[in-house]
């Protein structure tokens, strides 16, 4: 089933480009069907890329899913055009009165500053305590999934000495969520950032459970227990090439960058990349909008209290 975005959305091509199913807004409205609302708040520089991603991962799902575009502030990005973020972003103003099927809030270059220090953090708190009421489901990708934690649990991170950076194995660590189904024991997924949760930490929350995590990268999969927010540690929308050019970006600001670990053949960074995390990025993706969005929404989504309880699907 497609994904549906505003007509005319630079990410349309490429995706079409690679057999992903998207159909326009005017194509969708002339279909009855009920599709998943999903509202996307991008807070990564470059918007096309990590638009594509995410659509990419939305568009490998069985379900319609309806997009709207999110954005922080309107001050001009230093990477994307602001006649697109004018066209296809909203401002919170424009969806605080509405409610979503899920919501994802993406990473950002934030790893070394402190949320409170954050220039847009008390946005980023009223977004996610708005959330709390009007979104069925949030997805929450690397930086944050760190801001989610702190500000709705009380758990802080840890800064690293060097960036995390590479593409690490995950084991499961609960075998009957319905999130995992479908994983084998051992998968692989990306990360890249300054700093990392407490692993011990999350696990003693009671509100919060780990369902996958890493010997080298720390936890990886943490939902809550009442199941309305789901936090990924790493990167599993990368596409093959995302690391490399993070790596080589840093290498021209001479940042003094590790080579992404066990990213390139034989770890050299002259050799091919390898790519070895866009299944299960896609079936994670999947199952969090089937099962815990699409089981569990209202289908009138005026009335939110009408969430079908995780306990009687």
């Amino acid at each position: 089933m497609p994904v549906r975005i505003p007509d005319h959305l630079p990410a349309a091509g490429v995706l079409e480009s690679e057999n992903i199913f998207v159909m326009s807004e005017t194509r969708a409205a002339n279909q009855d069907i009920r599709p998943m609302k999903v509202l996307m708040l991008n807070l990564m520089p470059n918007k096309i890329e990590t638009e594509t991603q995410l659509l990419r991962l939305l568009g490998n799902t069985p379900l319609q899913v309806d997009v709207d575009l999110l954005r922080i502030h309107d001050k001009e990005s230093k990477h994307t055009s602001i006649d697109h973020m004018n066209t296809f972003y909203r401002d919170f103003e424009d969806v605080r009165h509405k409610n979503y099927d899920g919501l994802i809030i993406t990473g950002a270059p934030l790893g070394q500053i402190d949320f409170e220090d954050v220039v847009y953090w008390d946005h980023i708190r009223e977004i996610i305590d708005w959330s709390q009421e009007h979104v069925t489901s949030v997805l929450f990708l690397c930086w944050a999934a760190h801001a989610g934690l702190y500000h709705l649990y009380g758990l802080n991170r840890q800064i690293l000495p060097q960036k995390r950076s590479g593409v690490f194995v995950h084991r499961r660590t609960c075998q009957h969520f319905p999130l995992l189904r479908g994983f084998d024991d051992e998968f692989f997924a990306p990360h890249s950032r300054f700093a990392e949760m407490n692993l011990e930490d999350i696990k003693q929350h009671p509100q919060l459970q780990v369902l996958a995590e890493s010997d080298e990268a720390g936890a990886y999969l943490v939902l809550s227990r009442n199941n309305r927010n789901l936090f990924v540690m790493g990167h599993p929308e990368y596409q093959k090439s995302t690391l490399n050019d993070e790596y080589h970006r840093d290498l021209a600001q001479n940042l003094n960058p590790d080579v992404p670990q066990n990213y390139y053949r034989n770890d050299n960074p002259e050799a091919e990349a390898i790519a070895r995390w866009h299944s299960h990025g896609s079936l994670l993706v999947s199952n969090w909008l089937n099962y815990y969005v699409y089981q569990l929404t209202p289908y009138d989504l005026n009335d939110m209290t009408a969430m079908t309880p995780w306990e009687s699907r």
